[in-house]
């Protein structure tokens, strides 16, 4: 347990010390007024105590992915556990927070608009179709896992379809009603459930400190099949929520309208993301030292979903009664991800219409079309959604992250903070599409019998991140000339 404290403090370091110097990189200023002081609209634009805002950003933000992604991804070893640390230190916050305040700076624009008015019009275009593709998949994804669990802890008579019914139905309520009404108010119940499932894990993984490898010992890929299954680009795509992910960016828009202060900015949104890493690093390390091991954990996750190892764990550390708390705070998270992605669809199909959403009847315009498809959504399969979800994710997160560098270059500051990040991810993300089976080879090997060798997935990957940088480099060089005092960041 020595490697996870100090993974932990790292952590927590990183948000007080490079979280602090991002803000200042930025230029972060108490005294400009909120788009909630000047665009007040009692739906959207509402201003919501910080402890508030700060728990609905984390909520929005956790979903799955740091308790059922981690538990995954931790079988790429111990590696997972330094992307976790590293990726939400240096990528994942980083990409929060700035997301966050150029919303602020842009009158809680949401992210398309943000994406446009740095990389063109036909960027933009791109970038709201993409984007509100995404928010209705997370609506549809994040409605099965807590279904399943909700399942588990009623009666047979209240099955998986009774719940997709009653989260689907809140799902819809909480798109449509003022965001101080419902989500204001049961975000903070949800909160405090999921806090104790982390904190009750985390005591719990103390006590059975024996059980858990450090991180040195057994450095290398645990999975069955590491030749199908390399740390890179598989485990920077499977623990996205846990490190860096780009739905993100379309949640930090939704909280920049209620913020009352740019001074509470690096709490909620650089804050938001450390405390998501501090879960995805909890509920990694207790997946190994619950079932004993690598080899033991990669036997339990083969004889059923990540759903029933959350399950054992809360239960059988927790016992009944922490055990349903727990449950129910993991039942939250996909809850609150999915509740405020199709809030955040109605938002960008807003925007782009120019359509103001102060009047019920012109929310249900934007809102019902968004429903039907989501349902529409859902009847395909679980595991192709997932799987898709995953690096449409990822490609978000590489939009958003050259967005903000160009803004950062164009604004005279230290561009080099999202500059490697973006180049990294965009390695990632183009290496992951063209190798992994759920990419490029879900329409090339069906039909040719040929798939995208690692080597040449690689090759790609680090071509297309060669060509965007060299259109960095180009446009940048071209603003110096054009502005002589303009110096290199």
């Amino acid at each position: 347990m020595i490697s996870f404290t100090i993974a932990l403090a790292v952590l927590i370091a990183g948000y007080f010390t490079y979280g602090k110097f991002v803000s200042k990189v930025f230029g972060q200023d108490p005294s400009r007024i909120t788009p909630v002081h000047t665009h007040a609209d009692g739906v959207d634009f509402v201003p919501l105590p910080t402890w508030k805002i700060f728990l609905i950003q984390f909520l929005n933000i956790a979903g799955l992915g740091p308790i059922f992604g981690a538990i995954m991804g931790v079988m790429y070893g111990p590696a997972a556990f330094l992307w976790i640390v590293f990726g939400t230190i240096f990528a994942g916050a980083v990409h929060d927070y700035l997301s966050g305040m150029l919303s602020l700076r842009n009158n809680g624009a949401s992210l398309p608009e943000i994406v446009g008015a740095e990389l063109g019009s036909k960027i933009k275009t791109v970038m709201r179709v993409f984007a509100l593709l995404l928010m209705i998949l997370v609506g549809a994804v994040f409605v099965y896992n807590p279904a399943d669990l909700l399942a588990m802890l009623t009666p047979n008579s209240l099955d998986k379809m009774f719940w997709i019914v009653v989260i689907f139905a809140y799902y819809m309520l909480a798109t449509l009603l003022p965001i101080d009404k419902l989500i204001g108010k049961l975000y903070p119940l949800f909160g405090i459930a999921l806090l104790f499932m982390a904190l009750g894990i985390m005591t719990m993984l103390y006590v059975h400190a024996p059980q858990m490898p450090e991180m040195w010992e057994g450095f290398y890929n645990h999975k069955a099949d590491p030749e199908a299954n390399p740390i890179f680009p598989m485990m920077f795509v499977s623990i996205a929520c846990g490190a860096i992910s780009g739905f993100h960016a379309t949640q930090s828009p939704m909280m920049a309208r209620c913020l009352k202060n740019e001074k509470y900015a690096r709490p909620v949104f650089y804050g938001a993301m450390v405390t998501e890493g501090i879960v995805a690093l909890i509920w990694a390390a207790a997946a190994i030292a619950f079932t004993g091991g690598y080899d033991q954990l990669q036997e339990a996750l083969g004889n059923g979903s990540p759903a029933i190892l959350v399950n054992d764990i809360s239960k059988g550390w927790l016992g009944a009664f922490g055990g349903v708390l727990a449950i129910l705070g993991v039942i939250a998270a996909p809850i609150t991800s999915g509740d405020t992605a199709l809030r955040s669809a109605r938002l960008i199909a807003a925007d782009f219409m120019g359509m103001e959403q102060k009047t019920i009847v012109k929310r249900l315009m934007i809102s019902i079309p968004i429903f039907l498809l989501c349902f529409v959504i859902m009847l395909m399969p679980y595991d192709a959604l997932w799987r898709y979800f995953a690096w449409c994710n990822q490609v978000l997160s590489v939009f958003t992250l050259w967005t903000i560098t160009v803004w950062l270059a164009r604004h005279h500051k230290m561009y080099v903070i999202t500059l490697l990040p973006a180049m990294f991810m965009t390695c990632v993300t183009v290496t992951y599409i063209f190798f992994a089976p759920e990419g490029f080879g879900a329409i090339t090997e069906p039909l040719t019998g040929y798939r995208f060798s690692y080597g040449l997935s690689l090759g790609i990957g680090l071509s297309a991140t060669a060509f965007l940088t060299w259109l960095f480099s180009r446009w940048y060089s071209g603003m110096k000339s054009a502005n002589p005092t303009l110096t290199a960041a």
